[in-house]
C-alpha cells in the first residue's frame, strides 16, 4: 500500500491534467502554467489552487481567478496609482465637474435636499485645509484624529492626510471617553477634528493629552467656541477659519510613498484596550484594486454613506467610489431617518450589514403576512417565479416587478443596482430574498480591519448563497488545521480549518505592539484570522465557526455561540440575541432584545394586556412564543440538538455601545454581557433545573 505522501503527490499531478476531451481538441500542453507560486495552478470555478511549498505536495493556497499568478498591488487600468493621494489626484483631474460629496444638512442644522461638492471643489478644499494645518505647525508624519460621524468634511480631512503625508486616526464617536483618551495618547495625535457635541468630551480630559496642539471644530456656530487658557498650549479654531487661513497661503503637497503609513485604525476588541492596525497606502490601494477586478462602478453611481467611516469597510467603499468617479451622499446623522435619506438620495449602490438586511427582510415578510390571503398568494407566486428564473440564469417576467417588487425597490429609492453585505454572515434566505425583491446583484464580503476590508467576496453571476465567495485578487487564503475543534484540511466532503490570509492588502503590524503582532502573523507572513472556514466546490469560502468564542457544555460538546446567534437573527421578535452556555450545564440559554412593534403586535393578536414593554417581556406566554420561533428557525437551519436554546429571557432595551454590551463594530462583548445578564442567566438555569427534576419525578 502506498503511503499518504505519494498518494497526495499523485493527486496533485492529476489536478494539472485537463479533461481528455480538451486534450483532443486543444493541441496546447495539458498542464496549467504558473509563473510564481510553484509551476502549476488548478482552477476551481471562482478560485485557483496553488501549492504553498511545491516540495510538500500540498495544494492548499487559494487565489482569485482574476489574477492567479500575481497578487494585485494596483489598479489594472492605472498602475501609476500607488497611494490614496494618487487616487484622489487622478479623480479630481478626470471627474473635476462631477458630483463628489453630498449632504442634506444645512449650515443651520436643518435638513433639505442634497447639495453637492464637485471633485474639483473637494480638491480645492483639501489643499486649503491641508495648508492651514501646515501653517499651524502640523508636520509630515503627524497623526491627525477624526472624531465625528460621516459627513463630507470627514472625507476631505482624510484626503488632506494623504496629500500632506499625515497619518489619519479615526476616533469612534461611540468609543467612550476612556478609549478616546487612550487612542489619542497612544498614537500621539497632534490635531483633532471634532464636532461641537464631541468638543466637551475632549476638553474634559485635555490635560491628559499632552500631544494635542490643535483642535478643529467642524459644523455648529463658530462664534460660540470657548476660549482655552494659553497655559494649555492648544489652539482651538473652526473648520472654516482653518480653511480660510490655508486658502490665503497655499502650501505645497508632501506626497507619500506606497510604503508610508496612511492610517492607524484602532479596533475595539471584546475585552482589553484597542489595538492600532497600521495600514499603508499600498495596503489600501491593493485591497481596493483587488475589489475592482471583480466589480465596476461608474461616474453616474451614487452611494449612500452611513456606515461609520471610522470602520475600514465604509472607508474602502468610499476609496473605490473615488477611483470610479462616483458620488457619495451622506446620511443626516440619524439611523432612524435612514429611509428618508434613501428616498431623497435614491442611491444606485447600497452597502450595509446583516443586522439592517435582517430588519428589511423581517419588515417585508411581516407586511406580507398581514396583507390578506390574496396578496400573500400573489407575493409567493411572484417570489417563487422570479427566484427560479434567477437561479436558472434567466430573466424573470417584468410583470412581477410591476405588480409586486417595484414597491419594495422604492423603499431604497428605486434605483439600487448593487448591494453589498459585510461585517458578519448573511443568512442564505435573506441573501436570496434581497436578490429577488430588489432585482440587483447582491454580494457578500468577508474581511477585517487587518486586511483593509474585503479578503473574499461573492462574484457577479454566482447565485449560490451561504458563502463569502472567492479571494480578493490582492491576497491569498489557506485553511490551517484546528485539531482541538476537529477541523482539518483532510475533512470530507470539504476541507476545513482556520482561515489564514497573506498578501499586499494585509497589514504589517499593530502600532507599538510587537507581541500581539507576532500572535497573529506567523513566520511565513500568514495572518491567522481566528475564523473557521471550509472550501465549497468552485473555490468558494464559507465561514462556519469562530476559533476563540467557543465553550464546552457539561456533556463535552463544543458550541460556537456566534453561529447560533446568526441563525437566530431571523427570528421576527429578535432585534439582537446573546447565546450563553455554562461548562457545568448541559444546555444553552438565550437573551433576546426584542423588536418592540413585532412583540406588541403579537400581544394584541393574543389579547394580552400589559402596562409597558418591560412587563410584556416578562410575560410567560411571550417568552414561550419567542422560544417557539427560535426553535422553528433552528430546525430549519438544522442546528444540532445541543445548539438549541432551552430557555429565553426577553429584554426591552437593545444591546448598545453605550451600555457596554457592543463594540463600536457591533459585536457582542461576551464577558460584559455575561456579567450584565448574570441574574437572568442564573434564573433560567434554575427554572430548567426545576423543570428537569419535575420531569424525572413524573417519569
Amino acid at each position: 500500500m502506498e503511503s499518504p505522501a505519494p498518494q497526495r503527490r499523485l493527486r496533485a499531478v492529476q489536478f494539472h491534467l485537463l479533461p481528455p476531451t480538451a486534450a483532443v481538441d486543444d493541441p496546447q500542453p495539458q498542464l496549467h502554467a504558473n509563473l510564481s507560486a510553484g509551476e502549476f495552478a488548478h482552477v476551481q470555478g471562482y478560485s485557483v489552487v496553488l501549492p504553498e511549498k511545491l516540495q510538500t505536495g500540498k495544494w492548499n493556497v487559494y487565489r482569485s481567478l482574476h489574477s492567479p499568478f500575481e497578487l494585485v498591488t494596483g489598479f489594472a487600468d492605472h498602475p501609476e496609482i500607488g497611494t490614496l493621494h494618487d487616487n484622489f489626484v487622478r479623480a479630481a483631474e478626470v471627474f473635476r465637474y462631477h458630483k463628489s460629496l453630498g449632504t442634506r444638512v444645512r449650515n443651520d442644522g436643518t435638513v433639505g435636499e442634497y447639495t453637492w461638492m464637485t471633485y474639483g471643489e473637494a480638491a480645492a478644499a483639501r489643499e486649503a485645509l491641508g495648508s492651514g494645518l501646515v501653517l499651524n505647525g502640523i508636520q509630515k508624519g503627524a497623526c491627525v484624529g477624526l472624531f465625528f460621524i460621516n459627513r463630507p468634511e470627514w472625507v476631505i480631512v482624510d484626503n488632506v492626510c494623504s496629500a500632506y503625508s499625515f497619518i489619519s486616526v479615526p476616533l469612534y464617536d461611540t468609543l467612550g471617553p476612556d478609549a478616546v483618551k487612550y487612542v489619542v495618547s497612544h498614537a500621539n495625535i497632534e490635531a483633532i477634528f471634532c464636532t461641537p457635541d464631541n468638543l466637551n468630551t475632549l476638553l474634559s480630559f485635555l490635560s491628559e493629552m499632552p500631544s494635542v496642539a490643535l483642535i478643529v471644530v467642524v459644523g455648529g456656530i463658530y462664534e460660540h467656541l470657548p476660549s482655552l487658557p494659553s497655559i494649555t498650549g492648544v489652539k482651538l479654531m473652526s473648520y472654516l477659519k482653518l480653511i480660510n487661513q490655508g486658502r490665503n497661503s497655499l502650501q505645497p503637497f508632501s506626497p507619500p510613498e506606497p510604503e508610508d503609513i496612511a492610517t492607524i485604525c484602532y479596533t475595539s476588541g471584546t475585552s482589553g484596550t484597542p489595538k492600532g492596525v497600521v495600514l499603508t497606502h499600498g495596503n489600501l490601494i491593493a485591497s481596493c484594486a483587488g475589489f475592482s477586478r471583480s466589480f465596476r462602478f461608474y461616474p453616474n453611481d451614487i452611494y449612500l454613506s452611513y456606515l461609520p467611516l471610522a470602520h475600514i469597510y465604509e472607508r474602502a467603499n468610499v476609496i473605490v467610489g473615488q477611483y470610479f468617479g462616483g458620488a457619495a451622499g451622506f446620511y443626516q446623522g440619524d439611523n432612524l431617518k435612514l429611509m428618508d435619506d434613501l428616498a431623497a438620495l435614491r442611491p444606485t449602490v447600497f452597502a450595509s450589514v446583516p443586522r439592517v438586511y435582517n430588519r428589511i427582510y423581517a419588515g417585508i415578510t411581516n407586511a406580507v403576512k398581514t396583507s390578506g390571503v390574496l396578496k400573500q398568494r400573489l407575493f409567493r407566486a411572484a417570489y417563487n417565479s422570479k427566484k427560479q428564473a434567477i437561479m436558472s440564469g434567466l430573466n424573470s417576467s417584468p410583470m412581477w416587478d410591476r405588480l409586486v417588487f417595484d414597491k419594495i425597490k422604492a423603499k431604497l429609492g428605486g434605483r439600487v443596482r448593487f448591494m453589498m453585505s459585510g461585517a458578519s454572515p448573511l443568512s442564505p434566505d435573506v441573501m436570496d430574498f434581497l436578490r429577488v425583491c430588489f432585482g440587483c446583484h447582491v454580494t457578500e464580503g468577508y474581511g477585517m480591519t487587518e486586511t483593509c476590508s474585503g479578503m473574499a467576496m461573492t462574484e457577479e453571476g454566482d447565485t449560490l448563497s451561504g458563502h463569502v465567495g472567492s479571494p480578493n485578487a490582492a491576497c491569498e487564503l489557506k485553511l490551517v488545521d484546528v485539531p482541538e475543534m476537529n477541523y482539518t484540511s483532510e475533512d470530507q466532503p470539504h476541507p476545513r480549518g482556520e482561515i489564514c490570509v497573506r498578501g499586499p492588502s494585509v497589514f504589517q503590524s499593530y502600532y507599538k505592539d510587537e507581541i500581539q503582532t507576532k500572535e497573529v502573523i506567523d513566520d511565513d507572513g500568514w495572518l491567522h484570522t481566528g475564523d473557521i472556514g471550509l472550501w465549497l466546490p468552485g473555490g468558494r469560502l464559507k465561514i462556519i465557526d469562530r476559533k476563540k468564542n467557543i465553550f464546552k457544555l457539561s456533556q463535552g460538546e463544543y458550541v460556537a455561540p456566534e453561529k447560533i446567534e446568526n441563525v437566530y437573527a431571523k427570528c421576527q421578535f429578535a432585534a439582537q440575541c446573546f447565546i450563553y452556555g455554562d461548562s457545568f450545564k448541559p444546555c444553552l440559554v438565550a437573551i433576546v432584545a426584542v423588536v418592540p412593534d413585532v412583540l406588541k403586535q403579537w400581544a394584541a393578536s393574543e389579547g394580552i394586556k400589559y402596562e409597558d414593554l418591560g412587563q410584556l417581556c416578562k410575560n410567560p406566554r411571550a417568552r414561550s412564543a419567542v422560544l417557539a420561533d427560535l426553535n422553528a428557525i433552528g430546525k430549519e437551519a438544522q442546528l444540532r440538538g445541543f445548539e438549541f436554546a432551552k430557555a429565553v429571557t426577553l429584554v426591552p432595551e437593545p444591546f448598545t455601545v453605550e451600555n457596554d454590551l457592543l463594540t463600536p463594530t457591533f459585536k457582542i462583548k461576551r464577558p460584559q454581557a455575561k456579567a450584565y445578564f448574570a441574574r437572568a442567566i442564573s434564573k433560567m438555569y434554575s427554572e430548567l433545573s426545576i423543570s428537569d427534576d419535575a420531569t424525572e419525578k413524573t417519569g
